[in-house]
């Protein structure tokens, strides 16, 4: 598989969305500078992204949608189920647990954790959520390589400790503290208070940040 940008991998994840609302309303298909718009970058940016994975559109009408959005999936998802792990269930935990189901067939939240007695040894939207203290076994059992974080900042690491030595290779981090992990492991730190502060910075400030910061 051909080296890929971060930041590729996330655009083609985004037109795949846009495509899958277009066909929900009905559109058949969409030139270039359409999806470039939806998805706020230029035309040639999403040619050139498209490139990647060796989808061009024709001339006279453009991109057929279903077909695009097909083609992304075959290049972003495995080629079966591939099962992510759940540390946390407080109300994160849960929100991104009700909003990820049934999403992608081949991308699925397969088992949760948590150290609440109420909802352990339970399904919650549908995924099993288990006692934390058995995490690195199940997720090591299931063959787990990917894992979301959404647990306190004081016990993020530990988990992050845990799914690493259970084979976890990747991870989103919605934790407000930055993870110390393997140079093998990818992680996606997602800190929404840090997010909020920066955005309203640049509210306040009323100028765009500068590329070189």
């Amino acid at each position: 598989m051909p080296q890929v940008s971060e930041r590729t991998i996330g655009r083609l994840s985004l037109y795949r969305r846009l495509l899958d609302e277009m066909r929900a309303g009905g559109v058949m298909y969409a030139y270039s500078h359409q999806l470039a718009a939806m998805a706020a970058v230029s035309a040639a940016q999403v040619r050139r992204d498209l490139m990647v994975i060796g989808y061009s559109g024709s001339p006279s009408r453009g991109y057929d949608v279903w077909q695009l959005s097909q083609s992304i999936g075959v290049f972003l998802d495995a080629p079966v189920k591939q099962g992510i792990a759940l540390a946390g269930l407080g109300n994160l935990g849960r929100a991104i647990l009700s909003y990820f189901t049934g999403r992608r067939p081949n991308l699925a939240i397969v088992a949760s954790f948590d150290n609440d007695a109420r909802k352990v040894n339970r399904f919650i939207h549908g995924c099993p959520c288990y006692p934390s203290d058995q995490m690195g076994r199940i997720v090591e059992e299931m063959g787990i390589q990917t894992a979301i974080i959404a647990v306190p900042a004081g016990s993020a690491q530990a988990v992050a400790d845990q799914l690493v030595r259970a084979g976890v290779k990747s991870m989103v981090n919605f934790a407000p503290t930055p993870l110390r992990v393997p140079p093998h492991v990818y992680v996606e730190e997602t800190d929404i208070t840090t997010t909020l502060e920066k955005v309203a910075y640049f509210a306040r400030s009323g100028r765009l940040m500068e590329d070189s910061k």
